[in-house]
């Protein structure tokens, strides 16, 4: 079942659109507070179709995912309480509490690590403000984490060129249902360690 491959060919499509780069930070800034996609599904095509505004669709990326982040700790900070019902009964319950508990015994780094790896970020910046962590520590490991994470790509795609992209092409399927895999897996250790 050819899954990846359409959606890749779609979200490429959607990449060239004159209003690309509106779409990609709306998406950033999104899925830092709350919605489930991570912005890198358009920020690679992109980087692909114009590889010379690689980096400044990284930058775009970065900025609006750090403002999301933001929106994201002003959420924990100010209306944990009236989002709490609806976490306890999702499926990020589990990730929320691991995520309380690392704050307590990493800081700030949890923040850094969170911004970089394919966990939810979101879930990262909620229980920050929960947590209170200091703002400006976590703009900064935001930034660092959200900037490594979004350079690497665009620099990854930019380097590969054409090859990259052939053999992106020729890998979506398989990439697509490993990273499906990869990220059952980070849910399932997570929730049976909550």
């Amino acid at each position: 079942m050819k899954l990846f491959e359409p959606l890749y060919e779609r979200v490429l499509g959607w990449s060239r659109h004159r209003h690309a780069e509106r779409y990609l930070a709306a998406m950033s800034f999104a899925e830092s507070s709350f919605f489930p996609i991570p912005p890198d599904v358009m920020l690679a095509p992109m980087c692909l179709a114009d590889r010379a505004r690689a980096w400044r669709y990284a930058l775009v990326t970065t900025v609006t995912s750090v403002l999301g982040g933001v929106a994201g700790y002003m959420i924990g900070l100010l209306l944990f309480e009236a989002i709490e019902p609806w976490l306890v009964t999702s499926h990020y319950w589990g990730a929320y509490e691991t995520s309380r508990a690392w704050f307590d015994s990493y800081g700030a780094w949890v923040v850094l690590m969170a911004g970089f790896s394919p966990v939810p970020y979101k879930i990262f910046t909620i229980a920050a403000g929960v947590a209170v962590l200091n703002p400006v520590v976590f703009v900064l490991a935001s930034a660092l984490g959200r900037g490594a994470r979004f350079f690497l790509v665009a620099g990854l795609i930019r380097a590969g060129g054409e090859r990259f992209e052939a053999g992106l092409r020729q890998n979506v399927e398989r990439l697509g249902w490993a990273a499906v895999v990869l990220i059952a897996a980070v849910i399932g250790w997570l929730t049976l360690r909550g």
